[in-house]
């Protein structure tokens, strides 16, 4: 079993190649390990990421086949599935890390943000859902005075990550559990459609410094 700080710069590792724009070559050769794949699999990290297009987590961290425990959704919000998918790998394959993964510019954040700004008469029940547990990380901010849409996007980014990794440490007794007995670390991080870096965020102050960098 992989443990959570190896699980993490490993991650940091991968990140640092894709930016560079060099490939690993056991992730290019993984497709040859399919046979050794079909009877378990033992992913050494969990991502919560957006479904963004532009944000395939195998991509941006430079991994192959089953490596990544890999769930998706719109705005990385959790909701009880997604929930429920990562205590399933955690218990499962025992991966130790989980990251949080959101990025710039995120549809779901701006959609949030202008839901705020002018709401929707007819929007889908399934879309409001999503919406809905993004809008309170961008109703704090709104409610502290930032009109900015470029800052207040930004800023609804990063308070919608550490909300999503607030989410998952405190709601799911399992996940309590891994992480005060069994090693388990969830952590947060956005990676910058721009510059293809990851930046992930330090525990417990909501902060964030550039993947591979120490302080």
């Amino acid at each position: 079993m992989t443990n959570a700080n190896e699980a993490l710069e490993r991650l940091k590792a991968g990140n640092e190649r894709f930016v560079a724009n060099v490939r690993d070559m056991s992730a290019l050769a993984s497709q040859s390990r399919r046979e050794d794949l079909i009877e378990e699999q033992n992913p050494f990290a969990i991502i919560l990421g957006c479904s963004d297009s532009r944000v395939p987590a195998e991509i941006v961290f430079d991994q192959g086949l089953g490596d990544l425990f890999v769930i998706r959704v719109a705005g990385n919000i959790v909701a009880p599935s997604l929930l429920g998918s990562v205590e399933f790998s955690a218990l499962r394959h025992g991966a130790r890390l989980v990251v949080v993964l959101g990025h710039t510019l995120c549809g779901a954040i701006q959609a949030t943000v202008s839901e705020l700004k002018q709401p929707s008469a007819n929007r889908s029940p399934n879309l409001t859902s999503i919406v809905n547990r993004i809008q309170p990380s961008v109703q704090t901010l709104v409610e502290a005075g930032i009109v900015d849409e470029l800052k207040l996007v930004s800023l609804a980014t990063r308070a919608n990550i550490r909300a999503s990794v607030s989410h998952l440490t405190h709601g799911s007794q399992v996940l309590e559990e891994l992480v005060a007995n069994d090693g388990l670390r969830i952590v947060g991080a956005e990676y910058s459609l721009e510059t293809g870096k990851v930046e992930f965020f330090h525990e417990g102050d909501g902060e964030h410094h550039h993947a591979g960098i120490e302080h």
